[in-house]
């Protein structure tokens, strides 16, 4: 199995700057592209960046401009900066990997989720 743990949340002021880490580890061939998606209560979970192996990024328009993916492939993990912060930005922060766990074999995981709270 995999497992990706997130650190790194918590309560900041409006303007302000957090940094999510996610590590995954466990049966672990390959991570073709790890991201950061986000979630309040009663909807969806929505992307809100993602970098492949290979290093391509992709944002969410939200965010663009004031957060940015990162990845170190040796060490499996992913970290997301996330300056000026707006209250509109607090949710639930969810690490995803895609992972190549051998045999061709590519499964979603996900870690259990971070809180993120910016206050006005």
């Amino acid at each position: 199995q995999v497992q990706l743990v997130e650190s790194g949340g918590g309560l900041v002021q409006a303007g302000g700057s957090l940094r999510l880490s996610c590590a995954a580890s466990g049966s672990i061939f390959s991570i073709r592209a790890m991201g950061w998606y986000r979630q309040a209560p009663g909807k969806q979970r929505e992307l809100v960046a993602t970098i492949t192996f290979v290093g391509s990024t992709d944002y969410d328009d939200s965010v663009k401009g004031r957060f940015t993916i990162s990845r170190d492939n040796l060490k499996n993990t992913v970290a997301l900066q996330m300056n000026s912060l707006k209250p509109e930005d607090t949710d639930i922060y969810y690490c995803n990997g895609v992972v190549d766990i051998g045999w061709g074999r590519i499964n979603d995981f996900w870690g259990q989720g971070t809180q993120v709270t910016v206050s006005s």
